[in-house]
């Protein structure tokens, strides 16, 4: 790599990761090309920037920044997921971590701190951003449907009642 290009790696990498929510950093030694690309797609798919790094260039983008808590964990073959989603990049590396024994999780940054394998481990059981907005718009459009039947209830049991008086009437004439 030129030196031009590791400045412009370390100028694009700050800028990223100044837009994620949160950070976790992987050993990923021992994983087989088609393995990669199947952990790259499944990142992709859920919107996670997914980078193997330079540790030593990694460190240079950390060092100013609010991440530099986390500069310890670029040791030996790193990858790093981060998202503007701070539940996917957990969630994600967790199912490949359980999936592929060659997948180690060693750390991440998550609200203003470094994290460990439990914190880690809490975000990735938690819903996602889009899964809490259908939740909540099926919470929100429920009452709705229920007084919209509440209300017709009524208007279409009247009717029934008049349907049931008229044929009394009818029969008895």
């Amino acid at each position: 790599m030129k030196r031009s290009e590791k400045k412009d790696f370390v100028q694009n990498l700050k800028e990223d990761l100044k837009n994620s929510s949160s950070i976790i950093v992987s050993h990923y030694a021992g994983l087989n090309v088609n393995k990669m690309d199947e952990l790259r797609q499944a990142m992709r798919n859920n919107e996670i920037k997914f980078k193997v790094t330079k540790n030593r260039l990694t460190k240079l983008a950390l060092a100013d920044t609010q991440y530099k808590t986390i500069a310890d964990l670029f040791t030996g073959p790193t990858a790093i997921a981060y998202s503007s989603d701070p539940v996917a990049p957990a969630r994600i590396s967790v199912e490949f971590e359980k999936k592929f024994e060659n997948f180690k999780i060693l750390g991440g940054y998550f609200e203003g701190e470094k994290i460990g394998q439990d914190k880690i481990n809490f975000l990735a059981s938690l819903l996602s951003f889009d899964e809490i907005r259908g939740k909540l718009v099926g919470l929100l459009s429920a009452p709705a449907q229920k007084i919209a039947s509440v209300l017709q209830a009524p208007a279409s049991g009247i009717v029934s009642l008049l349907e049931s008086q008229s044929k009394k009437l009818e029969e008895s004439n």
